[in-house]
């Protein structure tokens, strides 16, 4: 990228104007301060990230800079404040010490959002869109995932689960087990046993990709792995579910495995099967992002790390990405490097490359549905 003192010619001409177009439909705060992108019907300039009307994209010209917007003829957005750093920082700030009064009062037990914003001076709206933004999760949701993994540590520590529980911080057994089934995808007392008494049912057949296993309980899917043959799936499986009941059921799975082969196949962009698994509040954050990344495009490490409000944590988005137990619904295939080259993937490269292509051909064929449609043909 050139400097901006040298040139004020719109950053479109020199860059992938598709890229820049995608971070601004994506709102992708990773962007901010690479570019901004100015609207010609309302001659203002916005971050990446702005959360205005997204523009027609034949009045948007690109910039390096707000300078180069300005010499241009833009004004600032009073909205995002494009050109300063201050309200980012002053956001980023609120929120850490916000997750450290959570974190200083988690054994007291919750924590009003009236209490948090009082004790930080701002109001209870303004901190929920503040955290939410930043994190991706509420300061509830963030609290709540704080005391289930307390509670896990606990628990794996040797304590009794009602001694775990209260000193994670729950007023009672009751607010435990009702999160249980999302959150930890089995009771407590079956999570200490390592998932004894659990019936695991799984399913393994053919799609595009090789063998596809989806397994679930009777809550949703707990696994969903691609591999070349089905003994080792199937012993994959039993590994990780060592003191659980597993039975294969194709009859008892097929609903699911239909979708995720029509999905496979780009005949279905969206997933929404109910899912039964385990995650650290960390993982949980990543996760939910992986599956905010659109059908069709792709979102680097550092960009995931950034929208969790964690951007230094590329290595750890990377971990979580690796350790991903249901393939392609949590679609860690969409995360690659910095440079666009495709990273890793536990299922194999080959398979990440494919999973994309296919991907990228179903978004080009679902716009090219809509530009008929427009155009009244079809």
């Amino acid at each position: 990228m050139t400097n901006p003192s040298n040139s004020d010619q719109p950053l479109t001409e020199r860059l992938d104007e598709e890229r820049l177009w995608q971070a601004v439909l994506h709102r992708n705060r990773a962007s901010n301060g690479k570019f901004v992108y100015a609207v010609r019907s309302t001659r203002i300039y916005c971050r990446p990230s702005c959360a205005s009307r997204r523009p027609n994209l034949r009045q948007v010209v690109f910039f390096e800079s707000g300078e180069a917007a300005q010499r241009a003829g833009f004004r600032a957005c009073r909205r995002c404040l494009p050109d300063s750093t201050s309200a980012a920082d002053s956001k980023t700030e609120i929120v850490q010490r916000a997750c450290q009064l959570l974190d200083a009062h988690a054994e007291e037990g919750e924590v009003s959002l009236s209490a948090l914003g009082s004790a930080l001076a701002v109001s209870p709206y303004h901190l929920q869109r503040t955290f939410k933004q930043v994190m991706g999760v509420t300061p509830r949701q963030y609290a709540e995932d704080r005391r289930l993994a307390r509670f896990k540590q606990h628990v794996k520590a040797g304590d009794g689960v009602t001694t775990a529980l209260y000193n994670a911080g729950y007023g009672s057994s009751s607010r435990l087990y009702e999160k249980a089934p999302q959150q930890l995808g089995m009771t407590p007392a079956t999570y200490r046993q390592g998932g004894r008494g659990i019936v695991i049912q799984y399913s393994i057949l053919a799609c595009t990709l090789g063998r596809l296993l989806v397994a679930g309980t009777e809550r949703g899917v707990c696994a969903i792995r691609l591999g070349d043959s089905d003994e080792e799936l199937e012993s994959s499986l039993r590994r990780e579910f060592s003191a659980a009941e597993i039975l294969r059921d194709d009859a008892a799975l097929h609903a699911w495995a239909e979708e995720l082969l029509q999905h496979l196949e780009g005949r279905q962009l969206q997933l929404n099967l109910p899912l039964d698994i385990r995650a650290t509040a960390f993982q949980m954050r990543v996760w939910r992002e992986l599956q905010a990344i659109p059908y069709g495009s792709t979102h680097s490490y550092s960009e995931v790390a950034a929208a969790i409000g964690q951007p230094s944590a590329t290595r750890a988005v990377a971990r979580a990405c690796a350790t991903n137990p249901v393939a392609v619904v949590i679609p860690c295939h969409r995360v690659v490097r910095e440079d666009k080259s495709l990273g890793g993937y536990r299922w194999g490269i080959e398979r990440k490359r494919r999973l994309l292509k296919q991907e990228s051909k179903g978004q080009l064929s679902k716009t090219a549905k809509r530009f008929v449609v427009r155009n009244g043909r079809g």
